[in-house]
């Protein structure tokens, strides 16, 4: 396979800045002037200025910018900003000095770990030229140290004074940052990493028309005039295949090359230093130095207003619901574990595991599967389309995803059109709101009780009369989370109907329920941002506290919102809630409570309007008595 990259490739930078640092007197100013003038200099500054390389001294034609760095104590701090802003770093130490070399362990690697330099590391031994020749070879003074600091990416020894492997320092460091080892093989297994391999895999995948698990010589030639822009001769594809099945049988059947010899291939390029050959493929395919896709072909935000969502539309749907049934390998309807895994196999790792959407639906089930989507499309519209795009979606983006209407012109509209609610949960602590949503995604109730500190989230699909389907997501608002919640002017723009749930036997539990729901109300009184609220009264199996049901009932009526909706996790006793929270939802206006104080405002406002009735109406009337004078008046003057 032939390779041809450029600066002009997506997902190269379009200049390397690496600085070079170390002992004083290791050399680092000459060899920067031996690079670039290509000759050894007779004096040189203390500190150069910054040095820049042409485009053309190496294959990917990308320009190099040298920063040179003084190892003395007061120049600490712009050491360590240099490093921080470098895309590499090259180490020095002097090879007749062995001390040098011990403070590489001691102190400077170490050092850069501190100052949390994140880029690869080539350490160069300069004057070999003065290098003892008894001196151990430079593989096993340094196999120790590149053991326990992974960040070396090559050691090289060099003279500037005799011109020896000058230019191959920088040709190292810019390879390093264009074409990193690390983030594709791992020395210690010498195995490709998981996530490369995940990669190669989606590309494979892309590659293989007709779906039959190989690459045949026309989909192996379609692969290289796409990644390298030439095709592959009859016998180069022979050989090609010939290569990977001597070493791997399995690689190659008789419908072309599989994806064992794919990934074959590739390790193989990269034990032999052709770490470009695998890059070009991978940034072909839009993939960055963290081997995700780049930021550039996943828009980073969709544009939206606050009270606006984002939702999947029924293409995507469809897609999903293919590539579900596509992998439920025993028909069962279920995902098993290692059904779900092979889904995500072609992805950098599966979306959901980790919070919030580890455990947050049935994710075996179609149901279950699609409400995890709903909710990672909610809350991260950018991560769900680069997770389609993972899992071979090919279709237009803009067919996939859907902006709602805006929830206030859903409450003046007396109507929403949404096929996905959010509901906040809110309630004091043992109120039973952990139960409530655990109930939601089928998990067994239990007596055990742990205190929610994060908010947690559920998603389910909740089934309505006429057969048709809505997402609902319950977004549990952890009681000391609250006011941070509602410090945010926005902070209910996103949320469709507000759920306060409280202890039914304990009236203390009804009290800060009550207070949490007039702050609600209130926040969104003051922002125009009024949601519709239910009440819930949970633990309906234990005796009721009589001032707390009385009360809840009397608070409903006078807001101006349903009455409270006793349920019992314990019994399996929900009460149709769910599909009365979206009801409820869908019939916003029907449902937003009015505090004391919004009637007062309410009241003031009517007042005021009708001031200004009368005010225009007294207008009015005084501009028609105007006007019957002056006709009275002109009347009278001509019968004068």
């Amino acid at each position: 396979m032939a390779v041809s990259s450029s600066a002009a490739d997506p997902g190269v930078p379009s200049n390397v800045r690496i600085a070079v640092v170390g002992e004083r007197g290791t050399g680092k100013s000459s060899l920067i002037v031996t690079v670039a003038a290509e000759m050894f200099p007779e004096n040189v500054p203390p500190v150069l200025p910054p040095t820049r390389l042409p485009s053309d001294i190496f294959p990917d034609r990308v320009p190099i910018t040298i920063i040179d760095t003084s190892s003395s104590p007061e120049h600490r701090g712009k050491l360590a900003a240099e490093c921080k802003m470098a895309d590499a770093v090259v180490l020095t130490y002097a090879c007749d000095r062995p001390e040098t070399l011990d403070r590489l362990s001691t102190y400077w690697l170490p050092e850069l770990r501190r100052m949390e330099v994140k880029v690869p590391v080539i350490v160069v031994g300069c004057k070999l030229d003065l290098r003892d020749e008894q001196q151990v070879s430079l593989e096993l003074v340094m196999a120790p140290i590149m053991q326990q600091f992974r960040e070396i990416e090559t050691c090289i020894e060099c003279s500037a004074l005799k011109l020896i492997q000058v230019l191959e320092v920088f040709y190292y460091a810019q390879k390093a940052v264009l074409h990193p080892t690390a983030p594709l093989f791992d020395q210690e297994t010498q195995n490709l990493k998981p996530r490369c391999m995940r990669a190669l895999k989606r590309i494979f995948v892309l590659c293989d028309n007709d779906k039959d698990g190989a690459l045949s010589d026309t989909e192996l030639n379609d692969f290289q005039v796409r990644c390298f822009n030439a095709p592959l001769q009859p016998s180069e594809i022979v050989g090609v295949k010939k290569v990977v099945q001597e070493k791997m049988p399995l690689g190659v059947n008789d419908r072309g090359l599989t994806l064992k010899g794919f990934l074959f291939l590739h390790a193989l390029f990269i034990e032999k230093g052709r770490l470009e050959t695998t890059w070009t493929v991978l940034r072909k395919f839009g993939y960055d130095n963290t081997l995700k896709l780049r930021d550039d072909l996943i828009p980073a935000t969709f544009k939206r207003s606050p009270d606006q969502s984002v939702e999947l539309t029924d293409v995507a749907i469809e897609f999903l619901e293919k590539t579900f049934f596509s992998f439920d390998a025993d028909e069962d309807g279920v995902l098993q574990p290692d059904e779900l895994e092979d889904l995500f196999s072609t992805a950098p790792e599966s979306p959901w595991i980790e919070d919030p959407y580890k455990d947050a639906a049935r994710q075996n089930t179609l149901e279950g599967f699609l409400s995890e989507w709903a909710l990672m499309t909610l809350l991260d519209p950018a991560k769900s389309l680069a997770y389609l795009l993972y899992i071979g979606f090919s279709g237009d983006i803009a067919s996939a995803f859907c902006i709602t209407r805006r929830r206030r012109l859903d409450r003046r509209r007396r109507e929403s059109q949404r096929n996905v609610f959010q509901c906040y949960v809110f309630g004091p602590r043992s109120s039973g709101k952990s139960a409530l949503l655990n109930s939601f995604i089928g998990r067994p109730f239990s007596e055990k009780y742990a205190t929610s500190t994060n908010d947690r989230f559920a998603a389910n699909i909740v089934g309505l009369p006429g057969g048709t389907k809505k997402n609902l997501i319950l977004r549990e608002v952890a009681e000391d989370g609250v006011e941070r919640l509602l410090c945010n002017k926005e902070a209910l723009a996103a949320c469709d109907i507000a759920l306060f749930i409280y202890d039914s036997s304990d009236a203390n539990s009804w009290e800060k329920v009550m207070a949490l729901l007039v702050q609600v109300a209130s926040h969104g009184e003051h922002t125009c941002s009024e949601v519709p609220c239910l009440i819930v009264q949970a633990k309906d199996d234990l005796d009721p506290s009589p001032v707390a049901v009385q009360d809840s009932m009397r608070v409903s009526q006078y807001m101006g919102i349903e009455a409270p909706i006793p349920i019992s996790m314990k019994l399996g006793n929900s009460n149709d809630l769910f599909y009365r929270i979206i009801d409820a939802a869908q019939r916003p206006h029907l449902s937003i409570p009015v505090t004391e104080a919004g009637k007062n405002r309410k009241r003031y406002r009517q007042l005021v309007k009708r001031s200004l009735v009368f005010v225009s109406v007294g207008a009015a009337v005084a501009v028609v008595g105007l006007a019957a004078y002056r006709v009275y008046a002109t009347r009278k003057n001509a019968s004068g």
